[in-house]
């Protein structure tokens, strides 16, 4: 099957949601934004704010209808400058990094079955310098930036 993964970051909790989607277009660009919100929305954080690239899926009249009826103000990165998007791109070297080329795998769907159990550690355990060395979980609850920055 040719599927892709599509990431989905807070802007300050670093909290993160992966899911694999079957193909790239407007409605599964749609189809993600629902089911972050609904994700989040379970860990009692809301999102208000969103940057995405200026990918066509990101810019079609359906996303934007989609982010007006569920109240979340949407921004664009800029084009060419891949640093307004830095949190993402460092989000996809960590992956690298430490999951997908961090130990030999047998198979990539061995690889593949590991991804759930390395975005729990990341989420729950994984310190972040620029989280004082604490997860991404630990923004959650009393102290949830995710409500108060996203």
């Amino acid at each position: 099957m040719n599927s892709h993964k599509n990431a989905r970051l807070t802007a300050h909790g670093r909290y993160l949601l992966v899911q694999r989607i079957a193909q790239q277009g407007l409605k599964s660009a749609a189809a993600l934004l629902r089911a972050a919100v609904s994700h989040y929305a379970a860990l009692g954080a809301s999102i208000k704010r969103l940057i995405t690239d200026n990918g066509s899926a990101y810019r079609s009249g359906l996303f934007a209808k989609t982010f007006q009826a569920l109240g979340i103000k949407h921004t664009f990165t800029r084009p060419y400058r891949p640093h307004t998007n830095g949190k993402a791109e460092r989000f996809i070297q960590t992956c690298l990094r430490e999951w997908a080329y961090g130990r030999t795998w047998n198979t990539s769907e061995e690889r593949e079955a590991w991804l759930a159990s390395f975005l729990a550690y990341y989420n729950a355990r994984r310190p972040h310098s620029a989280l004082g060395y604490q997860p991404p979980a630990s923004r959650l609850g009393e102290n949830n930036l995710l409500k108060l920055n996203s």
